[in-house]
């Protein structure tokens, strides 16, 4: 394939996540842990852009800060790019011009969601028409959270996350997000998780990672008392430790009316769960009274597509 089937500029966009239930097994021989989660898409957005041009390249902006994004091949979604070029042999570059509003290293998964975004724009501009199946398939290659990036909704994971059934979520969850102008590696927590289980009496991993009953219920009946009751992050204790400060924020958000307060992911992003729209928005208020950047954001959305 020698030139692009779409010409001009495409836009797509991808949304971040939360992980409302996230269990950790033990470290593997390869490094790497098994993991059960549930996965839920919401209403914080990144855009990319894309176009062609000889080369490939990429310029990142945003509503972040996004002096940690790398503009070069280190970038997910640069990477996402090639691999379409790689799999449709298409011999020509692309232009991505990435506009971010997740928080960075901030454990919603933006970085995903940019290299989801970038797999669809790409598929778009160069008349690829690889389908879901396929697209999905270059996600995994890319990382844990860039297949449900792509999907979008509410899922359970598995393995390392990336092996994905969607569940049913009736409704809708409000959420009000907590972001940090420093973000915390992924690598750096489950490291710290590690070292904190080596006393079995402080903290124990289990035996098969699993996403219980009591949360899909929950999801299913569209009730945040239930799911709040449920929620459980294994990364918090370990995010926690490294991050101190991060204690008071939740200590505030869950005496102001949040439901429950987690980190999200491998964190420092704090995620309060609100029984409605209204009691998020009074949550939010008080957040941000007392110095906090506050978002309030709801679930689940879709996922990456055309925009």
């Amino acid at each position: 394939m020698s030139s692009p089937a779409v010409a001009g500029r495409v836009h797509a966009r991808a949304p971040g996540k939360l992980n409302l239930f996230f269990e950790v097994g033990d470290v593997q021989e390869d490094g790497y842990h098994e993991v059960a989660s549930a996965y839920q898409a919401v209403s914080l957005y990144e855009d990319v852009w894309a176009e062609s041009a000889e080369d490939f390249s990429v310029s990142v902006s945003g509503t972040v800060d996004v002096s940690g994004v790398p503009a070069d091949d280190r970038n997910l979604a640069l990477r996402a790019a090639r691999l379409v070029a790689q799999k449709i042999g298409y011999g020509g570059g692309v232009h991505l011009d990435i506009v971010k509003h997740v928080p960075v290293a901030g454990g919603m998964g933006g970085g995903s969601a940019d290299a989801a975004a970038a797999l669809v724009a790409c598929d778009a501009l160069w008349g690829a028409d690889l389908g879901a199946a396929q697209l999905h398939q270059l996600a995994a290659r890319l990382g844990a959270d860039v297949p449900f990036a792509l999907m979008g909704g509410t899922a359970i994971g598995t393995g390392r996350g990336d092996q994905l059934s969607p569940a049913l979520a009736k409704g809708r969850f409000d959420w009000v997000v907590v972001p940090t102008d420093e973000g915390l590696s992924t690598p750096e927590v489950y490291a710290h998780l590690d070292a904190l289980r080596m006393n079995p009496d402080l903290l124990r991993a289990p035996r098969a990672p699993v996403v219980p009953p009591g949360i899909l219920q929950a999801l299913r009946a569209g009730d945040p008392v239930a799911l709040a009751e449920r929620a459980r992050n294994d990364l918090q204790a370990a995010a926690l430790s490294l991050r101190p400060p991060l204690r008071d924020a939740l200590e505030l958000g869950e005496e102001a009316g949040a439901l429950v307060g987690l980190v999200s992911g491998s964190g420092p992003t704090l995620a309060f769960l609100a029984s409605d729209p209204e009691s998020a928005l009074e949550l939010q208020v008080v957040l941000s009274a007392a110095g906090y950047q506050a978002l309030h954001v709801h679930g689940p959305v879709h996922g990456a597509r055309l925009a």
